[in-house]
């Protein structure tokens, strides 16, 4: 069976375990850009279908990768969503807009 898929580090082994060669290769910095997205939607539309404390943590698994690879600094992201939620709000009073006149 063919993916062609970003997957976690030890996949491979797992897949070993079972008696099964996984054939991979490295990604290149941009193919590895590529296949993080495709992994974030992958994983956020799993989520709408199954919203669950585990695919939440899959979301976030593949957030902290794409944190990594872009060399974001957390506590800076962080001060950034801080500061946003001062001056827009959060999303926590569940307010839906439904026109502008």
């Amino acid at each position: 069976m063919k993916y062609n898929k970003l997957i976690r580090d030890k996949i491979p082994e797992i897949i070993k375990q079972d008696k099964k060669t996984p054939i991979t290769h490295i990604a290149s910095n941009k193919e590895y850009w590529n296949k993080l997205k495709e992994k974030l939607k992958e994983e956020v539309n799993e989520f709408l279908k199954d919203s669950t404390e585990e695919e939440f943590a899959d979301i976030l698994e593949v957030i902290h990768a794409i944190s990594d690879f872009k060399d974001f600094n957390k506590k800076k992201v962080n001060q950034i969503r801080k500061s946003k939620a001062e001056k827009r709000g959060r999303f926590k009073d569940k307010i839906i807009l439904d026109e502008v006149s």
